[in-house]
C-alpha cells in the first residue's frame, strides 16, 4: 500500500487545521441548504465567521459582484469582526468598496491581492479608523466568471503566513459555491416562473381560438400576447392567399405605428417574411444592418428603425403553408431562442385558428349549397373543399350504381381516374367511405390525392382524416336529399296524378251515364222504326240502309268511350309477366308486311307491379308510333334487361327519329302529331300518365335523324 507523504498522527495534528476542517464541514452542509432556503448570506455569514476563527486576529467581509455595473453590492454586504471590534462606535454604512479599491483589482486581476505588495494603494478610510494595518482580497470565482471578494483586515502590520494564506482559499472556494449556488438556483426559480407564465399565457392563446368568432381578432389577440412576451416593438400576420403566390396581411399590432406599409409581399420578391415562407423555417436576426439582411429587409413603418426581427412559418398538419408570423424589435439582439420556441408555439395556435376558420367557413358554405343546389353541384365543390382545405392536388367522389359498381360522379383538380383506388402508401390518396346511417354498406367514397412527388407536404394526419370524414358526410346528406326530393317530387306527381284522374273519373261517369241515356236510346228508336215502317223500308232501300248504319254508329260510339275512359278508372295492380302483355299489343296492332318487329329478352324478365290492361296500351301506343313515323316500312325492336331494382324495356324503331328539342314537349297532353282511328288523341301524355301512376319511367333517345328509342323503366315486384 503506497505510503503518505509524511506522516499524520491524532497529536501532530494541528487544531486550527481540525477547526477549519469542521468549519468547512459545517459550511458545505449550509451550501446544500441553500436549496430550501433560498437564503446565500446565511451560508456567507457563516464564512466569514468560521474565517475569523480559524485564523484569529482579524475581520473579514464578503460583497457580491455585479458584472454589468462593474462594481460590489454594499447590500449584500456580510461581515464578521475580530473579538474586541465589533462593539466599535463607527457608521458600519461607510464601509462601501471604492471603484478602484483592493476588491477591484482583484477582480480585473482574477487573483487575490494584499495591501502591502501594492504601494500605489491607501487601505480604505473606514477600515483605518477601525485599526486594520493589512488588507488582503480575494476574488470569488466559478470558472471565469466573477462572483464576489473576500476581504481580510488585519490589525497587526504584518503579512499572511502560507498556512493562513492556504486556508483563506477554501474558505474563498466555499464563498464561491454558495453564491454560485444560490444564484443558479434563483435563476432556475426565476425561469420556472417564466416558463409557467409563458404556458399560462398559451393557454390563455388556446382560448382565444373559441371564444373570438372572426380570424382577425384571434390573430391580433395573439399578435398582443406575443408582444408582451418578447418586448417586440411590432408583429404582423400575413396569410398566403388563394393563387399561393403572395402574402396578405390579416393583422398588426404594435406599440406605434405611423405608417404601416401593409399591402401584399410576393413570395418570390425579397423579404424577410418571403424567405421564411420559402424556406419554411424559423428565422432570428439579431442585428438588421448586417449585409445579408440588409438587402431584403422590408419595413412595415419606414419612419421606425428596426435592429433585430423574428419571423416563423405558419405550417399545417397536412404540410401546407399558410402564412407568416414576424416580430421586430428596436435592440439589436432583442429575441432569444427562448422567444423564438415561444414564438412557434404561438403559430401553432394561429395555425389551428386559421384552419378551425376556413372549415367552418367551408361547412356554412356547404350547408347552404345542400338547401339550394342540386347534388350534383353540392358534390363538385366539396371536393374543391377538400383540395383547399387539405392542400390536394385533386379530389373526387365515387358513388354505388343500381348495379353495385361504383361511378366517378365529381372530381376537382387534375385527370382522375374513373376507378376508385386502391388505399396505400405509395398511392398517395386518403379514403373515405360515403357511410348512411339508414344503411350498413356504404354509398360510394370520397378521395383526396396528395400533390405528386417532390413536392412539399406532410404525412396524412388525423386532421385531414377529420376534415374529409366531415366533407363525406356532407356528400352523404347531398346524395340521400337528392333521392328525398327525387322521391318527393315522384309522390307528389303521382299523387297529383291521382287527384286528376279522380276528377276526371267523375266526369268520365258522368258522361257515360248521360251518353248512356241519350246515345244508349238510338238503337231502340231504330228498332222501333224498322218494326213500324217494315214494309217502307222494304220500299226504300236508302233510307233501311241509313237506319243500319246509325244503329250501328251508335254502338260503336259507345264502345270507343267505354274503352278510352276505362283508363281513367283506379288501377288493379298485380303481378304481370311483360312478355304476353307485348305480344298483346303487337297482335292488336297489326303491322302492315313491310314492318318487322323483333322481340327479345323479355321471357327471362322478372315479373312486374303493374297493371295488365294499362301494359298492353303503353306497348300498343308506342309500337303504333313506331309504325306511323317508319311510314309503313322499317323494323321496329323490342328489348329486355334487368338490374338491381327495375326492368328495363327499349323500344326503338328505324324511322325519322324525334328532334331534341322536342323530347319533353312530346309527352304533353296538348301535343300530338297524329289520331288512330277509335283514339282520342291524347298520345305519349297517356304513356308517361300510365308510366307515373305504375310507379316507373319513360325517356325518349333520339338524334332527329336516325330513329328512336323509347326507354321504360318498371319496378320489380318483389320491391314495388
Amino acid at each position: 500500500m503506497a505510503q503518505p507523504p509524511f506522516p499524520i498522527s491524532s497529536d501532530d495534528m494541528n487544531p486550527r487545521l481540525l477547526e477549519a476542517l469542521a468549519s468547512l464541514n459545517q459550511i458545505s452542509t449550509a451550501i446544500n441548504q441553500i436549496g430550501i432556503s433560498e437564503d446565500q448570506s446565511s451560508s456567507l455569514q457563516l464564512i466569514v465567521e468560521s474565517a475569523i476563527r480559524v485564523v484569529p486576529g482579524f475581520s473579514a467581509s464578503i460583497y457580491t459582484y455585479d458584472p454589468l455595473t462593474n462594481s460590489l453590492d454594499a447590500q449584500t454586504r456580510v461581515v464578521a469582526y475580530a473579538e474586541g471590534y465589533e462593539s466599535q462606535n463607527i457608521n458600519p454604512s461607510e464601509d462601501i468598496p471604492r471603484s478602484n479599491g483592493f476588491g477591484i483589482r482583484s477582480i480585473q486581476r482574477k487573483r487575490r491581492t494584499f495591501s502591502y505588495e501594492e504601494t500605489d494603494l491607501q487601505i480604505h478610510p473606514y477600515q483605518k479608523k477601525l485599526g486594520v494595518k493589512a488588507v488582503a482580497a480575494f476574488p470569488l470565482t466559478i470558472a471565469d466568471d466573477v462572483l464576489g471578494v473576500l476581504y481580510i483586515y488585519l490589525y497587526e502590520d504584518r503579512k499572511l503566513s502560507q498556512f493562513e494564506e492556504l486556508m483563506l482559499h477554501n474558505f474563498v472556494n466555499q464563498a464561491a459555491m454558495a453564491i454560485f449556488h444560490a444564484r443558479h438556483l434563483t435563476g432556475i426559480k426565476q425561469n420556472l416562473a417564466q416558463k409557467e407564465n409563458e404556458l399560462t399565457r398559451l393557454r390563455r392563446a388556446g382560448m382565444l381560438i373559441s371564444s373570438r368568432q372572426k380570424l382577425e381578432e384571434t390573430l391580433e389577440s395573439i399578435l398582443e400576447l406575443a408582444l408582451e412576451l418578447t418586448n417586440a416593438q411590432y408583429g404582423i400576420f400575413r396569410l398566403l392567399d388563394k393563387s399561393g403566390e403572395s402574402l396578405v396581411t390579416r393583422a398588426v399590432s404594435s406599440v406605434q405605428l405611423e405608417r404601416p406599409l401593409v399591402e401584399k409581399l410576393p413570395i418570390d420578391g425579397k423579404s424577410v417574411m418571403a424567405h421564411v415562407a420559402r424556406t419554411r423555417q424559423p428565422l432570428l436576426i439579431r442585428d438588421l444592418r448586417e449585409k445579408q439582411w440588409a438587402e431584403v429587409y422590408y419595413p412595415l413603418d419606414s419612419t421606425l428603425e428596426m435592429r433585430s426581427e423574428l419571423c416563423v412559418p405558419l405550417i399545417n398538419a397536412s404540410g401546407r403553408l399558410e402564412g407568416v408570423l414576424n416580430l421586430e424589435s428596436p435592440r439589436i439582439g432583442g429575441f432569444s431562442e427562448d422567444d423564438s420556441h415561444m414564438l412557434q408555439s404561438l403559430a401553432t395556435y394561429a395555425v389551428t385558428a386559421i384552419q378551425e376558420v376556413r372549415l367552418l367557413d367551408a361547412l356554412q358554405e356547404a350547408a347552404q349549397l345542400l338547401i339550394s343546389q342540386p347534388s350534383n353541384i353540392v358534390l363538385d365543390h366539396l371536393c374543391a373543399m377538400a383540395n383547399d382545405l387539405l392542400n390536394t392536388a385533386s379530389s373526387a367522389i365515387w358513388l354505388k350504381n343500381e348495379t353495385g359498381i361504383m361511378e366517378l360522379i365529381a372530381s376537382n383538380g387534375t385527370e382522375t381516374s374513373k376507378e376508385v383506388p386502391i388505399s396505400s402508401k405509395d398511392s398517395n390518396v386518403l379514403l373515405i367511405p360515403l357511410l348512411s346511417g339508414e344503411e350498413d354498406t356504404a354509398l360510394g367514397t370520397f378521395g383526396a390525392f396528395h400533390p405528386a412527388a417532390g413536392e412539399v407536404r406532410s404525412d396524412t394526419s388525423e386532421w385531414d382524416k377529420k376534415v374529409l370524414a366531415c366533407l363525406a358526410n356532407y356528400a352523404v346528406l347531398a346524395v340521400q336529399n337528392e333521392s328525398r326530393q327525387q322521391a318527393l317530387r315522384s309522390s307528389q306527381e303521382q299523387h297529383l296524378i291521382a287527384e286528376t284522374f279522380a276528377a276526371v273519373g267523375d266526369i268520365s261517369a258522368n258522361l257515360l251515364h248521360n251518353m248512356n241515356n241519350k246515345v244508349g236510346v238510338i238503337p231502340v228508336r231504330v228498332q222501333g222504326i224498322q218494326d213500324k215502317y217494315e214494309k217502307l223500308l222494304g220500299d226504300d232501300a236508302y233510307l233501311a240502309k241509313s237506319l243500319s248504319e246509325i244503329e250501328r254508329s251508335a254502338a260503336a260510339a259507345m264502345q270507343i268511350v267505354q274503352e278510352n275512359l276505362s283508363h281513367l278508372r283506379p288501377l288493379r295492380m298485380e303481378r304481370i309477366q311483360i312478355a304476353p302483355r307485348v305480344t298483346d299489343a303487337v297482335r292488336a296492332v297489326a303491322a302492315p308486311a313491310d314492318i318487322q318487329i323483333e322481340v327479345n329478352g323479355l321471357e327471362q324478365l322478372p315479373m312486374v307491379h303493374a297493371s295488365g290492361q294499362s301494359l298492353s296500351f303503353v306497348f300498343r301506343n308506342l309500337i303504333e308510333n313506331a309504325v306511323d313515323a317508319m311510314q309503313g316500312k322499317g323494323k321496329i325492336t323490342i328489348n329486355g334487361k334487368q338490374n338491381l331494382h327495375w326492368v328495363e324495356i327499349e323500344v326503338s324503331d328505324t324511322g325519322r327519329g324525334i328532334p331534341s328539342e322536342l323530347h319533353e314537349q312530346i309527352f304533353e297532353l296538348e301535343h300530338s302529331s297524329r289520331t288512330h282511328p277509335g283514339k282520342m288523341g291524347f298520345g305519349l301524355w297517356w304513356v308517361k300518365t300510365l308510366m307515373t301512376r305504375l310507379g316507373g319511367s319513360v325517356t325518349v333517345d333520339s338524334d332527329g335523324a336516325h330513329g328512336t328509342t323509347f326507354h321504360l323503366r318498371f319496378p320489380i315486384a318483389e320491391q314495388a
